[in-house]
């Protein structure tokens, strides 16, 4: 399979950008240069090199691309400041693992861990500022997992009475407000006092993200209050906003049903404690509900026990939302989540779990009308994963797509469009117009049957020797510059 120059749009080439690795901490206001195209090829084909091997200009008229993405927590982590502040990061509520699994058992309402994942990943890096490293160290903190109940719970009073160490550094004033809500998170514990709350694995920013998620009973008023606190410029949207626990679940090709994002992507072996909590009547949310199936104590998942899976058995035919009673429902995504997809330039799908982390941005009424129709859209990029996982196990680059565009044109909307009421399917190229993947990445690319999807591929060679290959910052943007070339 020949290799040539990564401005070439022709369908059924495989495109291939070489680019030096930066780490994922490369700076994200670069801007990039879009040229002018030429009729003669070989002088397009010279002009996309010296973009690829030169640092992207700063655009000296023209605004800064503006961005949405689609993806979960860590999955999306390394390649942040690819984006600049012009981005919406588009994030799932319906994680029921690791630390949120306890405040969900306990509390109840969205959880809240992709999102101060991002939070936090996203609080800016300054050359001297101790009280905002300060402030990081502490929203970052997890009490130890090894650690006996007792103990977590001593180190947590530490910290919530103001005495830990992780305080210092940190101004009066901010820390007062972080404290006053872990003050409020613990009385919500008191309340509850007969759950038993476990403080092992906990995520310190978790506990002030969801109180002040249950003080305000709002989630974007959380985010806003926790972006205000870390000076932090990110445009994060819960994909859904309401005050209840989110529960997805995915169909298999057998039939079987797993409940719960733990269930399908990392299951657990723990034992279960039957629990009965009663829907709030007034979320936004018609026919979402507290879940009342029984929740899993303080999950102790780690990120890198992932890898280790065992197979589903068949594959995931398809992924939906339920309410209290296991009923399918079509919850309505954030409206400002439509707003963006009308109102920015690029779209990108970003690496990270496909049925737990990008999907349940999908499976929700007016998304795929809102990616179709835009006419603002200039790209719809897919990063595909460099390996497969539970969820996908023994998939290849066009089972990637299949999976996301037969979830947007499933029938979530409650009105029929066109005529004779006939539902609206629309072309894959609607939703996906380029695939980005790195050389040596373990998931089969099949260049001629995606682009016969109508799809265009890109391959890019990461240059990294005897490491596994790995998306960052700097390989999307040169990815996106050559793709916008």
């Amino acid at each position: 399979m020949s290799t040539i120059s990564p401005n070439d749009a022709s369908y059924g080439l495989t495109l291939s950008v070489i680019g030096q690795n930066q780490g994922s901490d490369s700076p994200g206001s670069s801007v990039f240069d879009l040229p002018i195209q030429t009729s003669s090829a070989q002088q397009e084909r010279a002009r996309s090199q010296q973009l690829i091997d030169a640092t992207p200009p700063t655009f000296a008229t023209e605004p800064p691309l503006s961005f949405v993405v689609i993806s979960g927590g860590t999955g999306g982590n390394a390649i942040c400041s690819a984006f600049g502040n012009a981005c919406h990061y588009i994030l799932p509520v319906s994680d029921d693992g690791g630390s949120s699994s306890e405040i969900i058992r306990v509390l109840g309402g969205p959880s809240i861990g992709d999102i101060r994942s991002r939070l936090i990943r996203l609080i800016p890096s300054v050359p001297v500022s101790p009280p905002l490293d300060a402030i990081r160290r502490l929203l970052a903190y997890r009490l130890p997992a090894q650690a006996s109940e007792q103990e977590a719970r001593e180190e947590w009073r530490q910290i919530v009475e103001g005495r830990n160490p992780l305080w210092q550094g940190i101004p009066s004033d901010r820390k007062e407000t972080i404290r006053g809500f872990l003050v409020y998170f613990e009385s919500e514990l008191l309340k509850r006092a007969h759950k038993n709350f476990d403080f092992r694995n906990g995520s310190v920013g978790n506990y002030f993200l969801a109180a002040a998620q249950g003080f305000f009973r709002s989630l974007p008023s959380a985010i806003f209050l926790f972006s205000s606190i870390t000076n932090s410029q990110a445009n994060i949207l819960p994909v859904i906003v309401t005050n209840h626990t989110v529960t997805i679940a995915a169909e298999l090709e057998d039939g079987r049903r797993l409940v719960g994002q733990c269930e399908i992507s990392h299951p657990v072996s723990q034992e279960a404690t039957p629990e009965i909590t009663v829907s709030d009547p007034f979320s936004p949310v018609d026919g979402m509900g507290e879940v009342i199936t029984p929740q899993r104590q303080n999950v102790m998942f780690e990120p890198k026990s992932k890898g280790d899976y065992e197979q589903l058995g068949s594959r995931i035919s398809r992924l939906f939302y339920i309410n209290a009673y296991g009923i399918e429902i079509h919850p309505s995504p954030n409206p400002e989540y439509l707003s963006s997809l009308a109102s920015k330039d690029v779209l990108v799908y970003s690496c990270g779990s496909l049925w737990t982390s990008i999907i349940p941005c999908l499976a929700l009424r007016g998304v795929a009308a809102g990616i179709a129709r835009s006419s603002l859209l200039r790209a719809k990029i897919l990063l595909l994963n460099t390996k497969n996982d539970r969820e996908t196990d023994g998939y290849t680059a066009a089972d990637y797509i299949h999976a996301m565009v037969r979830t947007l044109n499933a029938s979530y909307h409650t009105q029929p469009y066109g005529l004779g009421n006939a539902n609206t399917t629309y072309p894959i190229s609607a939703f996906v117009t380029d695939l980005v993947y790195l050389k040596g990445s373990k998931v089969f690319v099949d260049v001629q049957v995606v682009t016969g999807l109508g799809v265009k591929c890109l391959e890019i060679e990461c240059g990294k020797d005897g490491q596994e290959p790995s998306f960052d910052a700097e390989i999307v943007q040169r990815a996106i510059t050559a793709i916008l070339a």
